[in-house]
Order: structure tokens, then sequence, then C-alpha cells
């Protein structure tokens, strides 16, 4: 080594050895900041959130999650969606937008199997929010004409129907949406570790409190309406990404010794007697995770199937029931490398 390259060195070192324990100082610093945990009710069902910061950020986290259930909540009667399902009329929200356009187009993408028109067959087969005795064959075949994507559009800033019976419901792509909303709200305060689970859906970001990516499990399906097995099927690795399950083995009851499941097919107006038990859809936004998981459970394995090669950006976790009876699963093979175990 010449004197210049000595030199060159020496004013150099100060730099590094600065650089080295500013990044020391930085890691200790992130690490000291503690992780906070918010648990309450919202949209008929539990959210928790857990995320790194100084300060306890409940009641803003509340606050947002109180405008999505203005916006998009059937049972809130004073909801933008109530007014709109009352024929009334009403400012457009932008939260009501965003979900409508986004669904809607995934109506497209999937040939009407996530249809948001759906409440009218959901509440007569007693899963909605007027349940009522089970709905014979010419009560379905009637209100089919009511239900469809396509009778309903968005004309100058306002709902337009085809008929005024017709009758929006979100459920299946509003708790997807809440969490995109709150993740959004951490991030705009700065907050980059985080995990918001909403109702079994879930966004996460950056690490968890033990420093390590974000893991969540999927649970085994069986006939558990009560929901007391929580056997995992397996475990994700879900760190900055959005994760949605639908499936029937907890929402469906008897009756007259027959098992009816809670997905409504829009177009047969029957539940769905698919071989899928359960679908887990891994995506950059949590509302379209949500909104696919519950098309998959729609259309069974082999179109699902069909609907990821055509967007290959997605993840799907299925579990479905073969030849034997057995359970069996079926994934993407962009997931391969995100299964923990």
């Amino acid at each position: 080594m010449d004197e210049k390259q000595k030199k060159r060195l020496m004013w150099q070192l100060p730099f590094l050895v600065l650089l080295i324990v500013g990044t020391v100082l930085i890691i200790r610093q992130q690490q000291a900041v503690p992780y906070q945990k918010n648990a309450d009710f919202i949209f008929g069902t539990t959210y928790h959130i857990t995320y790194q910061c100084d300060s306890n950020m409940a009641a803003g986290i509340k606050a947002e999650l109180l405008k999505v259930d203005q916006s998009l909540s059937p049972f809130n009667d004073k909801s933008v969606i109530t007014a709109v399902n009352q024929n009334k009329a009403v400012q457009l929200d932008s939260m009501f937008l965003d979900v409508y356009n986004l669904a809607l187009q995934i109506s497209e993408e999937t040939d009407g199997a996530f249809d948001i028109t759906v409440a009218p067959l959901v509440n007569a087969w007693g899963f909605g929010f007027k349940n009522s005795a089970l709905p014979s064959s010419y009560q379905v075949d009637s209100l089919r004409q009511i239900v469809g994507y396509q009778k309903v559009s968005l004309e100058n800033g306002h709902i337009k129907k085809k008929d005024p019976r017709i009758m929006l419901d979100c459920s299946a792509i509003a708790k997807g949406y809440g969490c995109d909303v709150i993740a959004k709200y951490l991030r705009s305060r700065g907050v980059k570790n985080f995990m918001v689970e909403i109702g079994g859906e879930i966004v996460t970001s950056g690490l968890n409190p033990d420093r390590l990516p974000w893991k969540v499990g999927v649970t085994k399906p069986s006939d558990d309406s009560l929901s007391t097995s929580h056997e995992l099927q397996t475990v994700l690795n879900v760190t900055d990404m959005a994760m949605a399950t639908s499936g029937n083995y907890r929402n469906f009851y008897y009756k007259g010794g027959k098992k009816y499941a809670h997905t409504i097919d829009p177009k047969t107006g029957f539940p769905v007697q698919h071989n899928i038990l359960s679908a887990t859809v891994i995506a950059k936004s949590c509302a379209e995770a949500d909104a696919y998981a519950t098309s998959f459970m729609v259309m069974g394995l082999e179109k699902a199937q069909k609907v990821m090669e055509r967007r290959p950006e997605l993840m799907a976790y299925i579990i479905y029931s073969d030849q034997n009876g057995e359970n069996a699963v079926w994934y993407s093979p962009s997931l391969r490398n995100k299964i923990v175990e």
C-alpha cells in the first residue's frame, strides 16, 4: 500500500466508524420502541392490531374503522350503503366508491362469482341480517331477478339500479378493505412494523415483536360451527402482504337433516356444493384477497385455478375434499417459498 492509499484510508476510517456506530444506535432505538396491542369490535366481529409505536393509537384506529362502518355497513341504519339500499339520495364517499369499483372489477374477472348484489339471496337463506325460513325454488328464482352486478351502475356520482329492490352487500370485501384502511393509517404515521387483523383478514408489514417476519396459520377445515377447533393446516410467511380466508366449514347450519353452507352462488341462487373447504388468498391489498377468497369458494377448484393463471400476482392456498373424501391441498407455485411448515 503506497502513501497516498494510506492517507485516503486514514480519512475514510472515521466516517466508517461513525456509520457503524450510527447504525447500531438506530437499531437499538428501533428495538427499544414498544409494540402496542389494540383489540375491539367492528363490523359484527373482532379486530386485533399489533404495531410498533411510542404511543397508543387505539382511538385513531377505532375512528378510521367507524368511517368504514359509516360507509359500508348494512347493519348501520345511517351508513351510505343503507341509504343506497333504501333508494335514498346520498353522497357517495371515497370509501364506498373504492369498494364499489373494485367489486365490479372482480365481478367481471370472476364471471359473476363475486357479486355485491347477492344480499337478497343471502338474507333468504338465513345468513344475512334478515333471518327467515328457507326459500323455495320459486322464491329463489324470483330473487335472482333482482341479483346481478350488471344491474347496477355508477352515473353522475350516484348508484343507478335497474330495479329498486336491488340491494348491495359488501360483507365479502369490507373486512379486507378495513384492514387496508388501518394499514394505510399506520403507515401515514410512520409505523413500519405491524399486523392488522379484522375477523380473520390480515395485513402485515415489517417485523413482529420478536424481530422476525410475520407468520400466520391456516386453520385445518373441520365441521366446527362453534369455532372450538384451531388445529393448523399450515403456517405461511405473509410479511408485507395481505391475506384473507373464506371457508364453509365453520359457517353453516343444518336444517331438515341437510347441511347448508353460507356461500351463495349468485347465478344459481343456492348455497354452493363445490368440494373446496377453504380458500386462502394472498395479495397486495386485503380487499382483493377477501373478494377473491369468496369468489373461489363459489367457483370451485378448476375455475379458481384458471383465474390464478390470469392473475399470477395473486397467491392461493386451497384446501378441498378429494374423490375419497379426504382433505387435499392445492397452492400456487409462487406460494411454495412462503410455506413455513
